[in-house]
């Protein structure tokens, strides 16, 4: 309880909940448990707010395609009332793994192994001796 009090990063504060929950509507949840409000007035920019409140740390990357397409305004419509079209080549969304051991690693990379193997095309110095 002391956490939601004072930390941002480990979902919303109390008092961001309240008030976020004080003058915006529930829209809908994602995959990963993230809630989204919309504001019942519109601001000074002439179009209301939509907010996110994360499930767990606030990573923004865990926002899917659909969803980040609503809260910028890119989408009328949130993905409860209009799914987003899926092409048969799209992949589901991932959260950005950087600095995790889940991110991934491309194939000769020394956190694989520690050693690089050798190539072909590797650089041999110029001697004078040569």
């Amino acid at each position: 309880m002391f956490a939601r009090l004072f930390t941002w990063w480990n979902g919303s504060t109390i008092g961001a909940m309240y008030d976020i929950k004080r003058r915006s509507d529930f829209v809908g949840e994602d995959a990963y448990g993230n809630r989204y409000f919309e504001d019942r007035k519109v601001s000074i920019e002439g179009r209301k707010r939509r907010y996110v409140i994360y499930k767990g740390l606030a990573e923004p990357s865990k926002v899917p395609a659909e969803w980040h397409g609503w809260l910028h305004h890119t989408f009328k419509n949130p993905p409860t009332v209009e799914p987003l079209k899926r092409q048969d080549w799209e992949t589901d969304h991932k959260p950005n793994m950087t600095g995790t051991l889940f991110a991934d690693v491309p194939q000769g990379s020394l956190r694989d192994s520690g050693q690089r193997s050798a190539n072909s095309a590797d650089y041999e110095a110029w001697t004078p001796d040569a």
